[in-house]
């Protein structure tokens, strides 16, 4: 191997890993909503529109929805970028 091939692979090692960031994390946010809005209208009421005593379906998607968008935070913002 010559200095140059050294010098690339030194440099390639030194290069930081990229992370999908916020690109990733909105797309996945996008998706969680979008199945919020489908759950909703499953149960027959409007994604967010303010209801006084929730139903049980409402609570389950909210619940499901939390557990998406933690999902998200977790995982896309850390997944790295081919």
């Amino acid at each position: 191997m010559n200095l140059k091939s050294h010098a690339l692979v030194l440099l390639a090692a030194l290069i930081p890993a990229v992370n999908g960031g916020p690109v990733a994390y909105a797309l996945c946010q996008t998706g969680c909503n979008a199945v919020a809005v489908a759950c909703y209208g499953a149960a027959g009421f409007t994604f967010g529109v303010t209801i006084v005593g929730a139903p049980a379906a409402i609570l389950g998607c909210n619940a499901a929805l939390g557990t998406c968008m933690a999902t998200c935070a977790t995982v896309a913002l850390l997944a790295p970028t081919p």
